[in-house]
């Protein structure tokens, strides 16, 4: 089988956590290689999400690695069984750009998710005009029809708190976030009672963080970060104009960590969101 062209991030993340634990060992890919004998070529791949890697793969080379988390392995099996066509995204592959998929990809397999926000608002809790408006202001223009793939693809997301258990999501908004008017009054107000209501869902917290707060808050793109099912799968996920990051070293991952508690610290109690964001909506 040759090597895929663009390994999807879970791929990617399947290698990377191979690679980390071999280097953990101090063992060479061309031991790793020897252990399944193939060449060593094939290891970098595998490393690099570019090639699939089965069960009894990893969990000879775990036994290699010396790497007993039955926990980690078992994850790691999961995501090499998956396969294209599985999920509901798949439908979108080759409409949509690679990081779209990534992103539904992410939420999907999260046990939690917290999400901080300064100008616009949280993807998975927008309503179909106001997503509308967004993406119909991306530049170059796009057409009409990537427009609409785009805003069924992020309406569908949310399709994760149908779930019999949903993930936990916690959505911290900046004040200046619920005040702009992206598509005119009528679809921000609309938006921000889809907001509201959105906020009653049994998994869901919305917070947020005033104009009279006086804590500064060292944000300006779009944060995500997805708590996995085990720690080591935890990613950050940075959102710009110009497509978005997946990041996983702990370091990374502590930074954001300690950025989403203070970000919560300085915002309001959930009901005392809910009553700022009426407030706003009634203003429009």
């Amino acid at each position: 089988m040759p090597p895929r062209d663009t390994p999807t991030a879970r791929q990617a993340r399947l290698g990377a956590e191979l690679r980390k634990l071999r280097e953990r060992a101090g063992k060479l890919a061309r031991e790793a290689a020897g252990l399944l004998s193939i060449d060593q070529a094939k290891i970098s791949h595998i490393e690099a999400g570019r090639l699939g890697v089965s069960e009894e793969r990893i969990r000879r080379l775990a036994s290699f690695y010396q790497c007993d988390d039955e926990q980690l392995l078992t994850e790691l099996c999961r995501i090499a069984n998956e396969h294209r066509g599985q999920y509901w995204w798949d439908d979108y592959r080759g409409i949509l750009a690679p990081g779209f998929l990534d992103m539904s990809e992410l939420e999907h397999h999260a046990v939690e998710l917290r999400s901080l926000q300064s100008v616009t608002l949280p993807g998975i809790g927008q309503t179909r005009e106001y997503a509308w408006a967004l993406f119909s202001g991306v530049t170059p223009k796009l057409p009409a029809e990537e427009v609409g793939a785009r805003v069924e693809h992020r309406f569908k997301r949310a399709s994760i708190f149908d779930r019999p258990a949903p993930p936990r999501f916690e959505a911290i908004i900046h004040e200046a976030a619920l005040r702009m008017r992206f598509g005119g009054r009528k679809v921000a107000r609309d938006q921000l009672e889809y907001l509201i209501e959105f906020s009653h869902r049994p998994t869901v917290t919305v917070r947020v963080i005033p104009f009279t707060s006086e804590d500064f808050i060292e944000v300006t793109q779009p944060v995500l970060y997805a708590t996995g099912p085990v720690p080591q799968l935890d990613t950050v996920q940075i959102d710009s104009a110009f497509g978005g990051r997946f990041l996983d070293a702990e370091a990374d991952l502590k930074k954001y960590r300690t950025l989403l508690d203070i970000a919560e610290h300085a915002s309001l109690e959930p009901d005392e969101s809910r009553h700022l964001i009426h407030h706003i909506a009634r203003e429009l």
